[in-house]
């Protein structure tokens, strides 16, 4: 997990007041509205649903003239964004309404993603009014998300009636409940991701997986950033290189990193299984083991991974 730079979050809100325009999305949808369509997205919980282009207008900007809407923007393939929708969804249940949480998954609704000019997920959007008022990208701490969401109502309270109409209805010792506290070894790993000493935060990942093997927050936050170094110390024109040399395994690595950080996971997985098919002996053991390591930043029922290791038995056997 990292926790957003103040900074960060009032450039991007601030951009998003001056660029958003929903109306975009609403003559969308009154078109999809009029064609047969299946079921509607069923709510994740009283509180939160999922979202898409079709229903957007109903779930978000219709919603948000009563009480804000958080708009989560999120991919099955990052460890992150699944961390802070299980976040979200816990602390959504527990305002009793006071504010919505949307969730859309940028690669089955992609126009919302780029209607908010979202460079990556996770990626959260607070609408009301039917307009963006802030946003924040990443996944902050528990403490600091509850911090920010109480920011929030504070200012919007006396203009949207239905926040303190959703608090008074709130059963008697609804309460929230006091944030557990932070675990300091997380603290230091963030704080050295923060840092952008990539390999301090590893290192303090790896340390926790060492005293707890089974970790899973640890392991997924260990994949993400030694992904992300990799990718940021990457020349971009090595995707050329590689489609220009097939059999240059370390460039097919390294091309694969490029795709996948640009959200093109298909494209990675089979220029990685394409490698195994025609290589041999430490040069396909090379783009094998790489393309089980990307495994690890996705979900494990994502059904891309799924076809994946289907398609690199296929190449193996």
């Amino acid at each position: 997990m990292t926790r957003p730079d103040p900074r960060q979050t009032a450039a991007l809100s601030a951009a998003l007041s001056r660029a958003v325009d929903l109306s975009a999305l609403k003559a969308r949808a009154d078109t999809a509205a009029k064609a047969p369509t299946g079921a509607a997205p069923a709510p994740t919980s009283a509180f939160a649903t999922d979202v898409t282009e079709a229903t957007f207008q109903t779930e978000v900007v219709e919603r948000s003239m009563d009480v804000p809407v958080l708009v989560a923007l999120h991919a099955s393939w990052s460890a992150q964004s699944q961390q802070l929708l299980t976040l979200l969804d816990r602390l959504v249940a527990e305002y009793n309404g006071a504010w919505r949480l949307c969730k859309v998954d940028v690669e089955t609704s992609p126009r919302v993603a780029q209607l908010f000019g979202a460079q990556s997920v996770p990626m959260v959007v607070a609408i009301a009014a039917g307009q963006p008022v802030e946003a924040f990208a990443e996944v902050p701490p528990e403490e600091r998300l509850r911090q920010w969401i109480g920011g929030l109502l504070d200012a919007l309270r006396d203009r949207m009636p239905g926040i303190r109409a959703a608090e008074e209805a709130a059963p008697a010792g609804a309460a929230a409940p006091e944030p557990e506290p932070e675990d300091e070894r997380f603290i230091a790993a963030e704080t050295a991701f923060e840092q952008g000493d990539y390999t301090a935060a590893a290192a303090a990942y790896q340390s926790i997986l060492d005293a707890e093997p089974g970790n899973e927050e640890a392991k997924a936050a260990l994949a993400q950033v030694e992904f992300l170094a990799r990718t940021e110390a990457t020349d971009p024109s090595v995707i050329v290189r590689a489609d220009m040399s097939p059999d240059d395994v370390d460039a097919q690595v390294a091309a694969a990193d490029l795709e996948l950080a640009g959200q093109q996971v298909e494209v990675a997985f089979t220029r990685l299984i394409n490698t195994v098919r025609r290589t041999a002996g430490d040069d396909r053991d090379k783009a094998r083991t790489h393309l089980v390591s990307l495994f690890d930043l996705f979900a494990a029922d994502d059904p891309r991974v799924a076809k994946a290791r289907r398609d690199l038995a296929s190449a193996l056997y």
